[in-house]
């Protein structure tokens, strides 16, 4: 999760009510609150990033969704520049051990081995996690330092 702004906790909660909100979907548990520099397009202020377990019956597919839907009525519009400021950003990284390659989906994300702002939250929740098909959280992030 993704946010800019001077409401960026607040908007980052808000995501996190919603979502515990929707049908389907428990909210387990969620990281501490980073604050980050931008990547891609710098000419910006800093993130607000955390990661955010879920428990849920929804496909992956039906999650995203959901997550989509949680943005739209945050006051997202999808077009917004890439890497662009934006009001949040909820991105699906993982579904279980599953690894997903379809239009419009991939698990895990085809970026969170890259990021350390996605990894060490993720860390956070679960130092002995192993992402599908890129390996050990830890060893993950080590590679990035």
């Amino acid at each position: 999760m993704r946010v800019l702004g001077r409401r960026r906790e607040t908007m980052l909660r808000r995501a996190l009510d919603l979502l515990a909100d929707e049908p389907g979907v428990e909210l387990r548990r969620v990281s501490t609150f980073r604050e980050t520099e931008p990547v891609g397009f710098l000419d910006q202020p800093p993130f607000l990033n955390a990661a955010a377990e879920l428990e849920t019956e929804l496909s992956a597919p039906d999650l995203l969704a959901r997550l989509l839907d949680v943005e739209r009525r945050l006051g997202r519009v999808r077009g917004d520049a890439r890497f662009g400021p934006r009001t949040i950003d909820l991105d699906l990284l993982l579904y279980g051990e599953e690894e997903i390659d379809e239009p419009g989906l991939r698990i895990p994300h085809p970026r969170l081995a890259e990021r350390a702002f996605v990894l060490r939250p993720l860390a956070e929740l679960e130092p002995d996690l192993v992402v599908p098909g890129k390996g050990p959280i830890l060893a993950l992030l080590a590679r990035l330092h």
